[in-house]
């Protein structure tokens, strides 16, 4: 498993319940197509499944 990982806010969240807006806000997504370099920890792997369905997710 890589050290970072590294994904793109691709659909927005706006719409979705307050608990998904804020895990989008947890992790540093705050506007379409911005692009987040992380450490790939269980804590940031649990966040990106609770919105994987408006992320793409690319391994560094």
């Amino acid at each position: 498993m890589s050290e970072t990982i590294t994904f793109t806010l691709v659909k927005s969240g706006i719409g979705s319940t307050k608990k998904i807006q804020a895990t989008l806000t947890g992790l540093g997504l705050t506007k379409m197509n911005k692009t987040i370099t992380r450490k790939n920890t269980p804590e940031m792997r649990g966040m990106m499944n609770k919105v994987a369905h408006l992320i793409r997710v690319e391994e560094a």
